[in-house]
């Protein structure tokens, strides 16, 4: 066997999980189909992989995360495929047809809702953990966010899949918009009040060349980076989460993403990547 008839034959191993993934992150099977295509002519021009069915998932997720970004139409294409369930929940009951059809109908209306209503960055993470089972590790460096703000976009792509009429993250803008309200006016107690003891700043690598520090430790330290330091920032939502950005003659230059966890936040992100700071993906309000 050829080394291309034998790439051929590990990549087909795999097609099937890559359009799953594919196809439950975009709703469309045509684009799902276009998505792993993608995905096998960058394995085409790759040498050296150690872990092939690792590798393959992050490829085919960040095609399809830049897929949803590039979309300008905000409407999303409707369902109008079947679902296959089989390996997505564990398989369903061939002896009980009334429970798998239970099964599946609460399925295809959490994928309904995921499709629709999620950012891109919280379909992901909802996506591949919720029913691929990767690791926030993982996932967290596909999107290129840290894993605590991983795992938080997950638990709240879940809470909107399990109560998709609940208003979402009210609780998080408040304690952002008191966090930012204590930095400008210099309330250096107030910011300690609403930090977790083991709070961290995060900056990405552009926010660091802009002189930003990479990592910030300790609710004292965060607490006193951002004492009577966030005047200019206006509340926004990063990748659909409470956040604050930085603007500077009407484009967005930082943005704040915030991780809350039982009313106080435990990670700040400073995010200055240029993707990240698509108008997608920063919305002032």
């Amino acid at each position: 066997m050829s080394d291309d008839e034998r790439l051929v034959e590990e990549f087909e191993a795999h097609r099937e999980r890559l359009r799953a993934v594919a196809y439950r992150m975009l709703g469309s099977g045509h684009e799902a189909d276009d998505a792993v295509q993608e995905t096998w002519l960058r394995l085409r021009r790759s040498e050296g992989i150690d872990n092939l069915g690792g590798w393959l998932t992050t490829v085919v997720s960040r095609v399809c995360l830049d897929m949803l970004r590039a979309r300008t139409n905000k409407r999303e294409d409707e369902l109008t495929e079947a679902v296959v369930y089989d390996g997505v929940v564990g398989g369903t009951s061939e002896s009980d047809p009334e429970l798998e059809a239970e099964l599946a109908d609460s399925v295809e209306e959490a994928l309904h809702v995921v499709l629709r209503s999620l950012s891109p960055a919280e379909r992901l993470a909802f996506v591949l953990h919720d029913l691929f089972a990767v690791p926030f590790d993982d996932i967290a460096t596909i999107i290129g966010r840290s894993p605590a703000a991983t795992r938080q976009l997950a638990s709240r792509a879940r809470r909107r899949v399990q109560q998709p009429n609940a208003p979402a993250d009210y609780g998080d803008r408040e304690v952002v918009r008191a966090f930012l309200q204590a930095s400008r006016n210099g309330d250096f107690e107030e910011l300690l009040a609403l930090l977790d003891p083991g709070a961290v700043v995060r900056a990405d690598a552009a926010a660091v060349q802009m002189g930003s520090e990479a990592l910030v430790s300790g609710s004292q330290a965060v607490a006193e980076t951002f004492v009577g330091r966030a005047r200019a920032a206006k509340e926004a939502l990063v990748d659909g989460a409470s956040g604050a950005a930085w603007q500077l003659h009407g484009e967005t230059k930082v943005a704040f993403g915030f991780t809350v966890v039982d009313g106080l936040i435990t990670e700040i992100e400073l995010l200055a990547d240029p993707e990240v700071l698509a108008p997608q993906r920063v919305v002032l309000v």
